[in-house]
């Protein structure tokens, strides 16, 4: 089976869960004997190393959409104007630009990427159905999530072939903005869901959510949790002498950075616990700067600032030395997460979680018995809870060996391939 992903580009600043995700999905479809490619959206998958797959350009290309929605002028531009505006160094540049992952300021953007070929990127979608027919001729096209959904009609009508759709942390830019836009949104994807064949949510907590955020049919929803190849994880053994918490995500207060630097300095002023230690990975875009040199103001301000090590490397392959030394993992995420992928590769590496009662943590929590929750969601909270789990090393032990196991058994990339392409045989034995 061919299938084409395609995916928001978000330029490698900054650790992407679900980015990563999917790229490391056409990885995994390809290494279970299927051919598949990645078509990235608005910007490059990474900003260090920008080398398009098999010459593959990135479609809808960040400056050339933020131009042509907001000034007349750019949506006729000349070919020479339009590939300038598209070439690897300009997409780098906007990759850094603190904007580009921000939803206020995006909301008509986002409603004329719903409105597919009624809207000011007709000409993007044009060359990307061009590049589908005459380049790919997929059996199926994934997109990873419901932003994307603008593109499914035409796709549909023009290649006749199916359209799945996933369902990952939508809310997250949709809920940011203000009514009107917000409620507009939501009603726009649950109509441009219908022209899908199958909408995939990557946990049930999601799929309950969405479900209600938009109408979803029952019969369209399927979950389909997230996965990783446990080979490409070595075991850590969680430390047991020098208590050592990691965060593994983008540094910004959103995903709870700051209530994890507070509670650590709680947690640093109990007396045993006074020789504890902070790892942090997971990159920052330009809006974050600020943020973290406030927190490292605070952990200078008790004298902690030497128990804290920042980790610039957050790819998968350079993970094991961000594990190495960890006891636990906490990313404590204000309003929680569809899924969390920095979960299972956590999981994977044998360092078990302390995760907030939001999202889907419990779910996956509970799944891998791998970790413990904590509510509410507060500095104080997770101090308590961090001290509890490390004055009970048998139950860091317990909880690495079954994390370790569950994505062995469960969390697997190879096993839930399978689940995916009995979703994608289902939808194209229909068409």
């Amino acid at each position: 089976m061919k299938v084409v992903n395609i995916v928001p580009g978000f330029g490698g600043t900054f650790y992407c869960g679900n980015c990563l995700r999917d790229s490391a999905y056409v990885k995994s479809l390809k290494a279970e004997g299927h051919e598949a490619i990645t078509l990235p959206l608005y910007l490059p998958l990474t900003s260090k190393d920008y080398t398009p797959e098999n010459d593959i350009p990135v479609f809808y290309g960040a400056v050339n959409i933020y131009l042509g929605q907001n000034f007349r002028l750019f949506r006729r531009m000349p070919k020479w104007l339009h590939n300038f505006f598209n070439s690897p160094f300009i997409l780098r540049y906007a990759a850094k630009k603190s904007g580009s992952t921000r939803a206020t300021g995006l909301e008509e953007m986002t409603i004329s990427m719903l409105k597919g070929a009624d809207g000011f990127q007709k000409d993007e979608l044009d060359e990307l159905i061009y590049f589908l027919k005459h380049h790919e001729k997929p059996d199926v096209v994934h997109l990873s999530n419901a932003l994307l959904l603008g593109l499914a009609r035409k796709i549909k009508d023009e290649l006749q072939i199916p359209v799945v759709c996933s369902l990952q942390d939508e809310d997250v830019w949709v809920d940011a903005m203000d009514e009107p836009y917000r409620s507009r949104i939501w009603k726009l994807m649950g109509e441009k869901a219908l022209d899908t064949d199958a909408l995939i949510a990557v946990s049930d907590f999601f799929a309950k959510q969405m479900k209600q955020k938009m109408s979803i049919p029952d019969e369209m929803l399927h979950v389909v949790h997230i996965g990783v190849d446990p080979s490409k994880y070595s075991i850590k053994t969680p430390n047991l002498d020098v208590p050592t918490i990691g965060y593994l995500s983008r540094l910004n207060k959103e995903n709870g950075f700051e209530i994890l630097v507070d509670a650590f300095i709680r947690l640093k002023e109990n007396p045993k616990f006074s020789n504890a230690k902070l790892k942090i990975t997971g990159g920052k875009t330009g809006d974050d700067d600020k943020f973290i040199s406030r927190q490292v103001d605070k952990l200078k301000r008790k004298g902690f600032q030497n128990d804290i090590e920042f980790i610039e490397d957050f790819r998968t392959e350079a993970l094991g030395i961000f594990f190495e030394g960890l006891t636990l993992l906490s990313v404590p995420v204000l309003e929680g997460e569809a899924f969390g992928l920095y979960q299972i590769e956590s999981l994977a590496s044998g360092i078990p979680l302390v995760q907030p009662k939001f999202g889907a943590f419990p779910e996956i929590i509970e799944a891998s018995g791998g970790g413990v929750i904590y509510h509410p969601n507060t500095p104080e909270v997770l101090a308590q809870k961090l001290a509890e789990v490390l004055s009970n090393p048998d139950q860091i032990k317990l909880m690495s060996i079954n994390g370790r196991k569950s994505v062995e058994d469960e969390f697997n990339t190879k096993i839930l391939i399978k689940k995916m392409i009995e979703v994608y045989k289902s939808v194209v034995s229909k068409n």
